[in-house]
């Protein structure tokens, strides 16, 4: 069985940007909604991601927190194009900034579209304890707040997000 081991966070400033050591664009949907989820009907994400010149076909859990089933496939980008149009909810748009700091490599998605101005910032890590050294441009965890989970933002994008909301999970 495939564990992820993830944290999220947001992000404050533009500090990791010089740091950034390689962008990768992306394009996502998925094939079942965050109310399937939420109710109970599915127990798995399924999503579809054109990253660069690959694509992948996606399973995760539905467990919220740091530590859920993954399983990752790759298919050929025509059959990504396609499945894509068979999305429900919105595509999302992203570039993927790779950011070495400490022993770990950073993810940091910069959103474009409908979930402009949201930048979130993940690390995978090899066990739910391991340390890890924080960035100063990190701001408050998200791992928890299932609106910050890719799913949710194709269903209510950040642009749908009250200012409350956005002003972090603990809204």
């Amino acid at each position: 069985m495939a564990i992820e081991i993830e944290r999220k966070f947001l992000v404050t400033g533009d500090g990791w940007r010089a740091a950034a050591h390689a962008v990768v664009p992306m394009a996502q949907g998925y094939i079942n909604d965050q109310a399937a989820m939420d109710e109970g009907r599915q127990n798995a994400s399924v999503r579809v991601r054109i990253a660069g010149d690959e694509a992948f076909l996606n399973l995760k859990s539905r467990e919220l927190g740091h530590t859920r089933q993954e399983f990752d496939y790759l298919i050929p980008v025509n059959d990504a194009r396609a499945l894509l149009a068979l999305c429900v909810g919105g595509l999302l748009d992203k570039r993927r900034h790779l950011v070495c700091h400490g022993d770990h490599l950073w993810e940091v998605d910069e959103f474009l579209g409908d979930n402009a101005g949201l930048v979130v910032a993940e690390v995978e890590l090899g066990s739910a304890d391991e340390t890890f050294l924080r960035p100063d441009w990190l701001g408050a965890e998200a791992t928890d707040c299932p609106r910050y989970y890719n799913l949710a933002l194709a269903s209510r994008p950040y642009s749908q997000w009250s200012e409350a909301e956005r002003a972090g999970p603990e809204a």
